[in-house]
């Protein structure tokens, strides 16, 4: 039988709609996916941007006026300073001797929690299940104590007359928050009792998602625990290990609780003020709003260029963060 050329062109022009038809069918992608990503966050940025950047937008702006008792009562109007407030804080001596002891009390907050954090989390990967349950139950429970507590708690474990501490070190009646080194140390080790469960949870997690063929490669070409956590847990961590280290010097530079309580305020002539503590006096004890709010902008710049410049650091090493 033959096919006549009409009805073969009348088969190819119906393939070639059926075909046309199957495309135009098909599935595009949407062109808003890119931007879906930001409506599931915009209540999250909105509720943010309330509690976050207004705030930082008021204390910026306060810290260039002249905003005291009598501006808040209404005695005075409000004028405008400029970088008058600032002027006069880096102008005072006891600002720079309070930032010193700042820097210094939070690295060594840091340094300490990191080290007793990441000591715990190895540990917890070579005890039993038991001891390894009621370790991490005490730790959350320091971690979960409120830091006025814990502060009371401390003072009276490390008081002259009643505590215990000075009793089992032969002591007698010393005074750990008379000294002002003394007293640093007794509120360091409150801050690091308050803090290492982050770091230990933390990196336990991430010990535990490393592959054991790697760890048990290392221990069999001899590796000690000190070269395994070195050479291998560490540049494996390193991602963790930066999200712990910049939320700690977040946490231990604008300490104030712990100072508050435990040092009555400063300590002794404010031989133990921290920049938090230092900011509260100024505004609230000495009614200097503005001073307190540049105190409070030249920590948030402060605590901006270390996470800035770490990150940078560690992106110039080749780190995916």
């Amino acid at each position: 039988m033959t096919v006549s050329p009409s009805s073969s062109g009348g088969a190819a022009r119906r393939r070639v709609r059926v075909r046309r038809g199957t495309s135009r069918s098909s599935p595009r992608p949407f062109r808003g996916a890119a931007g879906t990503p930001w409506l599931y966050l915009a209540p999250a940025l909105v509720v943010l941007g309330g509690l976050l950047v207004y705030p930082v937008y008021q204390l910026g702006l306060i810290s260039f006026l002249e905003y005291t008792q009598a501006q808040v009562s209404g005695g005075e109007a409000t004028t405008f300073r400029g970088f008058g407030n600032y002027a006069e804080l880096f102008g005072d001596g006891e600002f720079w001797r309070v930032l010193l002891a700042t820097v210094v009390f939070a690295a060594a907050c840091v340094m300490s929690t990191l080290a007793v954090g990441c000591a715990l989390a190895v540990l917890l990967t070579r005890v039993r299940a038991v001891p390894r349950l009621v370790l991490m139950l005490a730790a959350l429970g320091a971690w979960a104590t409120p830091a006025v507590t814990g502060s009371t708690v401390w003072l009276l474990l490390f008081d002259p007359d009643f505590g215990p501490v000075n009793r089992m070190l032969g002591l007698g009646d010393h005074s750990w928050t008379y000294g002002r080194y003394s007293a640093f140390l007794l509120v360091l080790l409150e801050v690091v009792w308050c803090s290492f469960p982050f770091v230990m949870v933390t990196v336990y997690a991430g010990i535990r998602a490393v592959p054991a063929e790697v760890l048990e490669a290392a221990a069999l070409d001899g590796a000690s625990q000190w070269r395994i956590w070195r050479s291998v847990l560490a540049p494996m961590l390193r991602p963790i290990l930066v999200v712990v280290t910049i939320q700690s010097v977040i946490w231990d530079f604008k300490v104030f609780t712990q100072i508050y309580v435990m040092t009555n305020g400063g300590g002794i002539a404010g031989q133990n003020l921290v920049l938090n503590v230092y900011a509260y006096q100024k505004a609230f004890a000495s009614s200097q709003y503005s001073l307190g709010s540049a105190i409070g902008v030249v920590m948030l710049l402060i605590l901006l260029a270390v996470t800035l410049v770490y990150l940078r650091l560690l992106r110039r090493q080749g780190e995916e963060l």
